[in-house]
């Protein structure tokens, strides 16, 4: 299956702020200021389902995603980090990746789920330039695969 079906949002738009890509894959900050340091990994190709890739690209993959998972509890010591792939209504493979704190709006319930508390607690913010250093530095290894 091949990139851009013009119908497919992930597929004509970045989705976010670009902070690593490679020939299958690119990795994206998502803007909202409650979650600093919520990527999503989103598969080049238009696939549905993580078994419509070849196991190779499953793996590959998936170290895409635990690598941006290290990197985020790094950079911004979460108490917990939520992954989930729903393609619900973006049939388009893309795996979130989502710091979270014991205080943040939703915590325990997942970020789309019912706000438990109005206030929004200050988080340490690391830019885009110090985000994408530190990915590229950990999936230095992947950037030439796929």
């Amino acid at each position: 299956m091949e990139a851009g079906s013009p119908s497919c949002e992930l597929c004509v738009q970045s989705g976010g702020t670009l902070l690593w890509q490679s020939g299958a894959c690119r990795v994206i900050r998502v803007d909202d200021p409650f979650y600093p340091g919520f990527c999503r990994v989103i598969w080049k190709d238009h696939v549905r389902e993580m078994t419509d890739l070849p196991e190779s690209a499953r793996n590959y993959l998936m170290q895409v995603v635990f690598a941006v998972e290290a990197v985020i509890r790094q950079l911004y010591s979460p108490d917990k980090i939520n992954l989930a792939s729903f393609g619900n209504v973006v049939p388009h493979m893309h795996w979130h990746v989502i710091p979270r704190w014991r205080d943040d709006r939703h915590f325990p319930e997942p970020v789309w789920g019912s706000v438990r508390r109005e206030s929004a607690v200050q988080r340490t913010i690391v830019g885009d330039a110090e985000l994408a250093a530190a990915l590229s530095h950990a999936l230095r290894h992947l950037e030439g695969g796929q």
